[in-house]
């Protein structure tokens, strides 16, 4: 991996965590075991990153099991991998025990009614007090489809056109309600004024809907948009429509390059550059010295069954059967129809390497390079900002190892020390989600 310049000085940035509504760590020493799916240890997690202010949390989802590995459900049950439940309760939960935190799940365009979906994320907006965003997918499973009464998705640029019009349809859903329409004239008996709403009569090549929303726009205007899509057609997407952007690359060279590019579409949609903020993700591994650190990260990541878990999730989400190709040799060309972006970043973080090293050297992370005590993490974390310029770094866990300890190592040990130089909000500023991701 190269190194960033340490001459440089970082910008202050911004901190987010990226989960599935998944058991915790079962099968590790520091799990709950399994045995609760209440969703109570994610909720605890809410206040801890509320304590170490985190912008915000996402929850992942994905709507099927999948039989990518070797064509059967075998593995992916084994591991775990797709069963969750729905992310979008547990933002409420995390919403109702938090006061600033940013919580944004997942939801489909290929299979939430627009209407419906538009309505739900101005509700729970308000629940939230203006704290809520949505993490946009359009789904990259057939297996998906199929639950949905579909034989296949759409063909990947399809699924982003659908995608666009989609986003067309539900901000002028939220937008058919001025923000003074509700007057509550006690004089008239008047609630709302009916002349600061109206309908939207969309007419467009995928969808229709007349409008207006019969729920109240959102503390917010619109809920935060997040969006991960890396294949052209999902950068355009993200520069048009996107708050915050999920990105994944392994050294600053290549982050700094995908920062660039969306600043600059940006730019062509005639938003400013601050208006979005992309955040890496990266899952660091912590520990008292450095040798221990990267003890943990070996211990963890040479485990076959670590490695058939790594790959059997990019299976599911790639719908490429990882269990045909040889661990010591490097990955062949491929293609998909799933989640094209992120199947062309790990190519390139595997190029060079056997399949088995790619998967050891970074998992899922992307940028799991980050193996140290919190200083030493803490200094890498702000020589990579330097050299790319913000916005910050979105972190998760190595897969399956999110427990009490992992979070607390995170929030009590690396979090502090990132504040005591400067580099992280010590304090929120702002009540509300958006304001905060924009005030740096």
């Amino acid at each position: 991996m190269t190194e960033p310049t340490p001459t440089s000085v970082a910008p202050k940035f911004h901190l987010a965590w990226f989960l599935n509504f998944v058991t915790d760590d079962w099968s590790g020493t520091w799990g709950a075991g399994g045995r609760d799916m209440s969703g109570d240890f994610y909720v605890e997690m809410a206040k801890d990153l509320e304590r170490a202010c985190f912008d915000y949390v996402i929850i992942e989802d994905k709507l099927m099991v999948s039989t990518a590995w070797g064509g059967t459900m075998e593995s992916d049950l084994k591991h775990g991998v797709n069963p969750k439940h729905d992310p979008v309760p547990l933002a409420v939960l995390m919403a109702q025990a938090t006061s600033r935190l940013g919580v944004v799940p997942t939801m489909s365009t290929s299979f939430y009614p627009p209407f419906l979906l538009a309505r739900l994320c101005a509700t729970i907006d308000h629940i939230a007090r203006g704290r809520f965003g949505w993490n946009i997918v359009t789904s990259a499973e057939d297996r998906s489809a199929q639950n949905f009464g579909l034989d296949k998705l759409y063909e990947h640029d399809e699924r982003y056109a659908m995608a666009n019009e989609y986003l067309e349809l539900v901000t002028a859903l939220w937008d058919s309600w001025d923000a003074d329409a509700v007057v509550r004239d006690r004089d008239s008996g008047t609630f709302a004024d009916h002349t600061k709403v109206r309908t939207i009569d969309f007419e467009g090549q995928y969808y229709r809907s007349r409008g207006p929303l019969n729920t109240v726009r959102p503390p917010q205007g619109h809920p935060v948009l997040c969006q991960a899509g890396a294949s052209p057609p999902g950068r355009a997407f993200a520069a048009r429509f996107a708050d915050t952007i999920i990105a994944t690359a392994n050294t600053p060279e290549r982050m700094k390059e995908f920062r660039d590019d969306i600043r600059a579409r940006l730019l062509e949609q005639g938003r400013k550059p601050d208006d979005t903020k992309v955040l890496f993700l990266i899952a660091p591994i912590l520990g008292d010295t450095v040798a221990e650190a990267e003890a943990k990260k070996l211990r963890w990541m040479s485990d076959p069954l670590f490695i058939e878990l790594v790959l059997t999730t990019m299976g599911s989400i790639t719908e490429i059967d990882f269990s045909q190709f040889d661990l010591d040799q490097p990955l062949p060309p491929v293609t998909t129809n799933g989640e094209r972006g992120f199947l062309e970043a790990f190519a390139k973080r595997a190029e060079g390497k056997t399949l088995r090293q790619a998967v050891t050297d970074d998992g899922m992370g992307g940028a799991n390079d980050f193996v140290g005590t919190p200083e030493t993490v803490a200094d890498k974390m702000a020589a990579f900002m330097a050299e790319v310029g913000g916005d910050g770094f979105l972190i998760t866990s190595p897969e399956k190892k999110l427990n009490r300890r992992y979070v607390t190592e995170v929030t009590d040990g690396l979090v502090p020390e990132l504040q005591r130089r400067g580099l992280v909000r010590s304090a929120y500023t702002h009540e509300q989600f958006r304001d905060n991701l924009l005030d740096f």
